[in-house]
């Protein structure tokens, strides 16, 4: 009993307690922020890793794609209907992304898709702007230029199903905060026929001479990537400078059912631009297009197509989407649809061509973690390897309390002697100083994990306030990094771990000086005094 009650007495008396207090206090603070900001990026980055696929894939690695994945999705459904719940197709390739009003242009990446399926097996439905406002009104299929006028009543407006369609938004809107933030941001104007407005702004539409209507042939709709198109400032936010349903270009390249080029000159495909879509990864963002799956189907000659010695070639695609239902097992669900894929292709026969074959043995199942394994586990190494040098550097911490207990020791010597004289052991004497060293960790460690926690939560809020000192003291830019700011979670386990090894490490650091004040023989100790 004797003591933690000298423990604490010596806790709260003594000067240099509050060095190793300090110390600790700072060490679990920084190692928590270090944890807590890395694993907030890890969670963030599988989170979005998550939204960019759906649950598996059946992945062709091969730009002229695969045939019979209709088929496959008709006899998933047949078959698998426990586990699978919707599947989709989806191409990508590579071409030439051009305004033609303006000098632009940039290599893109170009994905075709089934808008409606396609939002139903990831979240890209979640990224896309302008549908957020408008709901329902982004959509890949042929459509012309909306355009701003002024209806009846000379109020200034959007055609009227653009109107009605923000009119939804706003009935079940549940944000006071963003609903307050759209009125406070009036969308820009282009003046017609350009598409580069005298400023940027947040919602950018073209302006009609008239009544408010669409405008232009009508032309396949696209989606771009943000940071492809868009400027972010430093603020996060995108400067949008092109008017919605502006006029795009791609430029694409065909290939043949064997990877060669058919010999067609490149297909230029005039289309508008209808949104844009933020997955929060810049690698995607700045580079992705989406179109519609059967128009690029044919623009790439991957759909059927007449061959030499009669009969047709099957379509074909590069990705079959899958969604599962709710509940199953990941890897469990991909092993079954592995397994499934190999019995389908066993059972089409001399139906498959040898070009179809070929294209056939390219083909792989994954399910989302495997296609991110790669760089989810480089994001997780970084966040083990920047762990381990902040502790590296707060053994300091251990060597500083050891340091100060064997000052202490030396100036208690007196007490130790009284302490031995009335009877205490020298296993006593010792195990005072680790109480009194686990008393100063555990301070420590609160201490730190409040300052830690506080300084994480509020942690853009301490950016701004620097930046607004001086725009050089911005370490988070979001006009560089993919994510618009800082993670500000703590997680439970994590400040439970840190302030754990805290103490731990606090009495470990007093086992030297324990040990001599253990060994102080009490007749040496008051002869001394």
């Amino acid at each position: 009993m004797y003591k933690w009650f000298l423990a604490w007495r010596y806790l709260h008396t003594k000067l240099i307690a509050f060095f190793a207090i300090a110390s600790v206090t700072l060490c679990v603070a920084m190692v928590l922020v270090v944890m807590s900001v890395m694993g907030g990026f890890l969670d963030t980055i599988r989170a979005r890793s998550r939204g960019l696929h759906s649950e598996i894939v059946l992945e062709g690695w091969s730009l002229q794609g695969f045939p019979y994945y209709q088929e496959f999705g008709d006899y998933l459904q047949e078959n698998l209907s426990d586990v699978v719940k919707v599947s989709t197709p989806a191409i990508y390739t590579y071409g030439i992304f051009r305004v033609p009003a303006t000098t632009y242009t940039k290599p893109a990446r170009v994905f075709g898709i089934r808008l409606d399926e396609y939002v139903q097996v990831n979240d890209f439905g979640d990224g896309l702007y302008y549908n957020r406002y408008y709901p329902g009104s982004t959509t890949l299929a042929p459509q012309s230029m909306p355009v701003a006028g002024f209806d009846e009543s000379g109020a200034f407006k959007l055609p009227a199903d653009l109107e009605a369609a923000n009119a939804r938004w706003r009935s079940r809107e549940t944000d006071p905060e963003e609903l307050s933030a759209y009125s406070a941001k009036p969308f820009e104007i282009s003046p017609h026929p350009f598409v580069t407005p005298a400023r940027p702004g947040d919602r950018v539409f073209a302006l009609a001479e008239g009544k408010p209507d669409y405008v232009g042939p009508p032309r396949d709709g696209v989606i771009v990537g943000a940071d492809l198109l868009h400027q972010r400032n430093i603020n996060g936010d995108f400067e949008r400078y092109l008017a919605r349903g502006a006029d795009i270009a791609l430029t694409l390249m065909p290939l043949s059912q064997t990877g060669t080029t058919t010999g067609e000159p490149p297909v230029r495909v005039p289309m508008r631009y209808v949104d844009d879509s933020r997955t929060g990864i810049f690698e995607i963002d700045s580079l992705c297009v989406y179109v519609d799956f059967d128009m690029l189907q044919h623009k790439l000659a991957m759909d059927p197509q007449e061959m030499v010695d009669g009969g047709y070639t099957k379509p074909r695609a590069n990705q079959l989407l899958i969604g599962l239902q709710d509940g199953v097992d990941l890897n469990e669900s991909r092993n079954r649809i592995a397994a499934a894929w190999g019995s389908f292709c066993n059972s089409l026969g001399p139906g498959a061509t040898k070009a179809d074959e070929r294209a056939l043995g390219f083909v792989d199942v994954y399910s989302w973690e495997d296609l991110q394994r790669p760089f989810i586990a480089a994001v997780e190494k970084e966040k083990v390897l920047v762990t381990v040098l902040f502790a590296l550097i707060s053994m300091v911490a251990i060597v500083m309390l050891g340091c100060i207990f064997y000052m202490i020791v030396e100036k208690k010597t007196r007490d130790i002697g009284i302490l031995k004289a009335v009877g205490a052991s020298s296993r006593g004497v010792a195990g005072l100083f680790i109480a009194y060293a686990g008393s100063v960790g555990l301070v420590g460690a609160i201490l730190g994990t409040l300052i830690g926690a506080l300084f994480v939560w509020n942690v853009n809020d301490i950016q701004d306030f620097l930046a607004s000192l001086n725009p050089q003291l911005r370490v988070w830019s979001p006009d560089v990094y993919s994510f618009d700011r800082i993670p500000e979670v703590v997680k439970r386990a994590d400040a439970i771990w840190v302030a754990s090894v805290a103490v731990v490490a606090s009495m470990v650091g007093s086992l030297i000086p324990a040990i001599l004040a253990g060994r102080v023989w009490p007749v040496k100790a008051l002869r001394y005094e």
